[in-house]
């Protein structure tokens, strides 16, 4: 029986360095003041809330103080979903 040739495998070449490209960030350096703006004032909403028994930030709400706080809160996470 006849031998089979062998294949003589080509020297490894690494494939090209990728060019780096700088990132441009189109002027969003307001995300990152405005969502902890939105964290801040949604925590201390609450902690105001809690501290004085209920009777600020707004009386007239009562326990919907609470989710105003938390709607700050949400909306510091909306606001960070536009951060790159």
């Amino acid at each position: 029986m006849p031998k089979s040739r062998i294949r003589k495998k080509a020297d490894y070449t690494p494939p090209p360095a990728k060019q780096t490209t700088a990132i441009k960030l189109n002027s969003r350096s307001w995300v990152a003041p405005v969502m902890l703006a939105m964290f801040l004032i949604g925590l201390a909403w609450i902690v105001v809330f809690y501290v004085t028994d209920g009777s600020l930030p707004i009386d007239s709400l009562g326990n919907w103080n609470i989710v105003v706080g938390f709607g700050f809160i949400a909306a510091g996470f909306g606001v960070s979903t536009q951060w790159k």
